[in-house]
């Protein structure tokens, strides 16, 4: 391997994992970076992994090889353990220099939003722990390396939902968005000990390379199954059907953190997954079309919605929604390239509206209740189609109640259980050695 590229790969991974330990360690001694200082060191953290990035970038142009694997070792036994890959394309570094200089550009904005906020250094740890697992998701070539990033993801993204503690509203939001999470999760970790198990190895290359004489020596039923699972996972991610009641009540979070996780990068974690597994979905007939369904009536879904949507955030999350079913059609239909593109655009300017809304939506309020009493005015009688339209578009699609009835009840249920269960078996042993259960 080209030893800058190495290096670039390994420092672009570096810098925001020193930048968490930085920020974790004095706060951890109650004497936490002042506002400047800790600006300081963001920014710095930043520049360095993007600079990285892109000397990364230069490094693979020079390079013939379409794809390089950089081995970290295997940790946990010297037989094998867990292997910690890196695969490196074109893909890979686009989307993590993309991730690194969209949160960038929301750290700064973020220095002033969150100016004098009790959570302020909480929020940058959080944000920094996001960039962390979005590189390791983009930088992936291992099961352990992909599933590793994609918790790191997923619990950051959780604890800015309920970010505003003294409120129980974001604090249930948070913990509804880590329920979808964890059922995406176990989706990824089936698939990891499935692939694991038939393949006989851990790395993504399969998934990622669609390789024809691999794939067959599977068979059919396995490659439906993993694809299947994949794509699972991604849906929960991502916000689509029928994971996607979770993502207006994600924007209970600060403004920035909406804008970088469920306006730009964090919905869009599963769809560049799906692109990168795009072979593996294609080689499949059955999964491609689930995959393309589940996209378009997603983007159906979410466009119906969207319009009766009264808070200028639930509009514009149920707007990023409609484009991320159509790119998830895309990949099905195997447009790559297009749907990558799409992806940008929709991640820049889903970025820009999220941050813009609130001023927007102070400067136009009275402009827009001076409008829209115009339109009551003139208005014609609903019919009784446009009426019951409006009502499932008003509700949501009645997700919310059916996803605490069959998702959200049995899986409290099943917690109680097993909590009562652990206390009892706990009982055992203090009656052995005698001990006094206060239970």
């Amino acid at each position: 391997m080209n030893p800058l590229l190495h290096d670039a790969i390994l420092a672009a991974l570096a810098a925001p994992a020193a930048l968490l330990v930085l920020l974790a360690l004095p706060s951890l001694w109650s004497r936490p970076w002042s506002e400047r200082q800790a600006g300081l060191l963001i920014r710095a953290a930043f520049a360095a992994a993007l600079a990285a990035l892109a000397a990364a970038a230069l490094a693979y142009a020079a390079d013939p090889r379409a794809r390089v694997v950089l081995r970290l070792g295997d940790w946990f036994s010297r037989e094998g353990g867990f292997a910690f890959d890196l695969l490196i394309d074109g893909w890979s570094l686009a989307f993590a220099a993309l991730a690194v200089g969209i949160c960038g550009i929301v750290s700064s904005f973020s220095f002033r939003y969150l100016h004098r906020e009790e959570g302020f250094h909480r929020y940058f740890m959080l944000l920094v722990a996001f960039v962390l697992g979005l590189e390791l998701v983009a930088l992936a070539g291992s099961i352990e390396a992909l599933f590793a990033g994609w918790e790191i993801l997923g619990l950051s993204s959780a604890l800015l939902v309920a970010f505003f503690h003294d409120r129980p509203a974001p604090v249930e939001n948070g913990f509804r968005v880590l329920t979808f999470y964890r059922i995406g999760d176990a989706a990824m970790l089936t698939a990891a000990v499935l692939l694991h198990h038939w393949a006989g190895s851990d790395s993504l290359s399969l998934l990622f390379s669609g390789d024809a004489g691999r794939l067959a020596r599977l068979g059919d039923g396995p490659v439906l199954l993993i694809a299947v699972l994949i794509l699972a996972a991604a849906a929960a991610k991502s916000a689509l059907l029928p994971f996607s009641t979770w993502l207006p009540r994600a924007m209970e979070g600060p403004t920035p953190s909406s804008a970088v996780y469920y306006g730009a990068l964090s919905i869009h974690a599963g769809c560049f997954l799906l692109l990168r597994a795009s072979a593996l979905v294609r080689s499949s007939t059955a999964a491609c079309a689930l995959t393309a369904a589940v996209g378009l009536t997603t983007a159906a879904y979410a466009a119906v919605v969207g319009r009766a949507q009264s808070d200028v955030k639930s509009r514009l999350c149920f707007a990023s929604l409609t484009q991320v079913g159509i790119i998830v059609v895309e990949i099905a239909l195997g447009w790559n390239v297009l749907a990558f593109v799409h992806m940008t655009g929709n991640i820049c300017l889903r970025l820009l509206q999220f941050l813009s809304a609130p001023n927007i939506l102070h400067d136009l309020r009275a402009l827009e209740n001076d409008r829209g009493a115009g339109l009551a005015a003139s208005a014609e009688p609903p019919t009784p189609f446009a009426r019951a339209l409006y009502l499932f578009a008003l509700e949501r699609g009645f997700l919310d109640g059916m996803t605490a009835l069959w998702v959200e009840r049995p899986l409290e249920r099943l917690v109680a259980g097993m909590e009562r269960l652990d206390r009892r078996l706990c009982r055992v042993p203090l009656a052995l050695v005698g001990g006094r259960d206060d239970a």
